[in-house]
């Protein structure tokens, strides 16, 4: 018999195709879950740590201590009716193996699972998990393109593409982006910019842009992380 602790109230009435479903509430966890809630997104939260389970009590839909493993659980709390469950148990590989591989049995079509090193990560994709993230790893590239100055963000979508916003270098001001052939020159393109206190816009060939201007560019990561250091 599935043994847990529920607290704010039965989790059945949540909306099957946009509720999401958080097991592990470590920091990562409770990140998401708490930033998904802010969205207007309702949350099921799952741990195993009672402590961690109510203190989260009315800051989440519904919380739960349970067993992410225990058949059982998962089906009297209806995960296997949501559409998008995320594991975020990162500190016990076997615990996230063990919840993953229910949950890819169950039939949930959406899954994220948190991988904490390139092994696990592995493992997760021979399992058949759709959607494997490295938030420690992701977060320490982002970083590392931030300390050096000259990006003030970095968005990375695949290992090869990515997003930065940076101010332009000299040789784009005052010059129509029509002229400074920015594409051909370094195989980047410029898709928006924003003067100090403004809000962002979407550039056009006629846009001209000031040295205090901010621009978004997007290409491949060593194209994008090369236009972001010319001076």
């Amino acid at each position: 018999m599935a043994r847990f602790s529920l607290f704010g109230g039965t989790p059945s009435s949540l909306p099957v195709d946009s509720a999401v479903a958080v097991i592990g509430l470590g920091r990562f966890g409770q990140s998401l879950a708490l930033e998904l809630m802010t969205s207007g997104v309702e949350v099921l939260g799952i741990d195993t740590d009672e402590a961690v389970v109510q203190s989260l009590n009315a800051r989440l839909t519904h919380v739960v201590r349970a067993d992410a493993g225990d058949e059982d659980a998962m089906r009297q709390l209806g995960v296997p009716q949501l559409r998008h469950v995320v594991v975020a148990i990162g500190s016990h590989l076997e615990s996230s193996i063990l919840a993953t591989s229910l949950l890819l049995r169950l039939g949930v079509p959406n899954i994220w699972a948190k991988a904490v090193s390139d092994a696990h990560g592995t493992i997760l994709e021979q399992l058949g998990v759709p959607h494997v993230v490295y938030p420690e790893q992701e977060m320490g590239r982002r970083v590392a393109h931030l300390v050096q100055g000259k990006v003030q963000d970095f968005v990375e979508i695949e290992r090869d593409y990515a997003i930065v916003k940076t101010h332009p270098p000299r040789s784009l001001i005052g010059v129509r982006l029509a002229e400074a052939n920015v594409r051909r020159r370094c195989g980047v393109t410029v898709i928006a910019s924003r003067r100090p206190g403004g809000a962002w816009q979407d550039v056009t060939p006629e846009t001209v842009l000031d040295q205090d201007d901010l621009v978004l560019v997007t290409g491949n990561t060593r194209f994008v992380e090369a236009f972001a250091q010319l001076e």
